[in-house]
């Protein structure tokens, strides 16, 4: 079910964090919130899609096809986390499955409908951009230093 979502609703996410009033309400027109239940997939890895999500409540999975008959968990995402923005961005399948763990909310931003804004609010969608490479660039991060923790984990058992 999917519903529209208010440019107050907007502002407390990481998408409207820098914009004002009357750019939350225009990028709000173009949004939309939808209720997942539990164990409900929000996207399936292989899938492409053209939306981008923010989570504004409840947790989702983050799963990957592990080649073994089951997906394994690689992180779990929670209140004001986006999801789904490199397919958002380049249009490619996603690399993973997101399925809700118990009851969560997600606003919705379809690709086209941003693209509608350019040419008449330029700042408006350059903040939004803004607000993905900050996310996709926090994922760059965590995975980097999982990396090296996992490294220092395999080193460190090597030597015994």
């Amino acid at each position: 079910m999917q519903l529209p979502i208010t440019s107050n609703d907007l502002r407390k996410t990481l998408l409207g964090a820098e914009l004002t009033e009357l750019e939350c309400n225009t990028l709000a027109q173009v949004c939309t919130v939808r209720h997942i239940a539990s164990g409900e997939v929000l996207f399936r890895e292989g899938e492409s899609h053209h939306e981008l999500y923010v989570i504004l409540d409840g947790r989702l999975a983050v799963n990957k096809d592990s080649g073994r008959g089951f997906a394994d968990t690689l992180h779990i995402l929670s209140q004001g986390d986006l999801a789904g923005e490199s397919g958002f961005l380049d249009g490619k399948p996603h690399s993973a499955t997101l399925r809700a763990v118990g009851d969560a909310t997600v606003l919705a931003l379809h690709r086209e409908n941003l693209e509608r804004l350019i040419k008449d609010h330029p700042f408006m969608v350059y903040h939004v951009m803004r607000a993905i490479v900050r996310s996709i660039r926090g994922i760059m991060v965590r995975m980097n230093n999982q990396c090296t923790q996992m490294n220092q984990y395999i080193q460190s058992g090597s030597r015994f």
